[in-house]
């Protein structure tokens, strides 16, 4: 495995976090308070090993490669799209992070009812970057490569 080998890591990250959040919610809605608690400490790893490979990988490029990020130049059609999709993941997650926090504080300080509050928006936003950080994998890697 090499640093390029990164991108496809972080996706699998990405949709794996997806996966226990999915998972989460639907133990949560079937009462079961354990595995729900599992699957959103699972997410939250999954999501923290990601976000140190992606800065792994950037800063790799950056330091060592002396090169910025990939940039979406081909199809010039759907470059607004891909960007649109990049933007909205790239700043919601960056919002997410101080709401994932306080969410999982809040479980921890079995403050259920405030908790639940939050969570209803810390959980689709969390699911919205995790799902969409493997869309913009695909497009930039697999679908529409970029030289």
């Amino acid at each position: 495995m090499s640093i390029h080998d990164l991108p496809a890591v972080n996706a699998t990250l990405n949709a794996l976090s997806a996966v226990f959040l999915a998972a989460g919610f639907v133990f949560i809605k079937r009462g079961n308070k354990i595995a729900h608690r599992n699957c959103m400490i699972s997410a939250f790893a999954t999501s923290v090993v990601f976000l140190l490979c992606y800065l792994t990988y950037h800063g790799y490029l950056a330091v060592v490669l002396h090169k910025g990020p990939t940039r979406f130049l081909n199809p010039a059609w759907f470059r607004p799209i891909y960007l649109t999709l990049l933007g909205t993941h790239t700043i919601l997650a960056i919002v997410i992070v101080p709401l994932i926090l306080r969410t999982l504080w809040l479980a921890k300080k079995e403050q259920f009812e405030t908790h639940k509050r939050i969570a209803r928006w810390t959980w689709p936003l969390w699911m919205y970057v995790s799902v969409t950080g493997v869309i913009v994998y695909f497009l930039l890697y697999q679908i529409f490569p970029q030289s």
